[in-house]
């Protein structure tokens, strides 16, 4: 059995091409919800912005971490790349990881 914990690197967006959010989380089905429903006052509640297009898995929390960071750092347009190389349409994921 492993112990290994999975952490996830994700990007929100309110619509196609729409305000962008990047978190980090161990749980990205119940965090998705929290943002999905705005159960949690903060930019994306007040923003509109529940649509999960993207996210990386990673073991290492730090690792996970450091990438947020960089992301959150990056241009506008080398977040939209990174969800267009992989998910074109800006389809919602959150199906996907349920």
């Amino acid at each position: 059995m492993s112990t290994e914990r999975t952490y996830f690197v994700y990007l929100l967006a309110s619509q196609k091409n729409g305000t962008l959010y990047c978190g980090v989380t161990s749980d990205l089905p119940k965090r998705t919800y929290e943002h999905r429903e705005s159960s949690v006052p903060g930019f994306t509640a007040r923003h509109g912005v529940k649509r999960l297009v993207w996210y990386e898995v990673y073991t290492d929390i730090h690792e996970a971490i450091r990438r947020e960071k960089r992301i959150k750092k990056w241009p506008r347009q080398w977040k939209i790349n990174l969800i267009e190389a992989n998910n074109p349409d800006w389809n919602d994921l959150w199906k996907s990881i349920l």
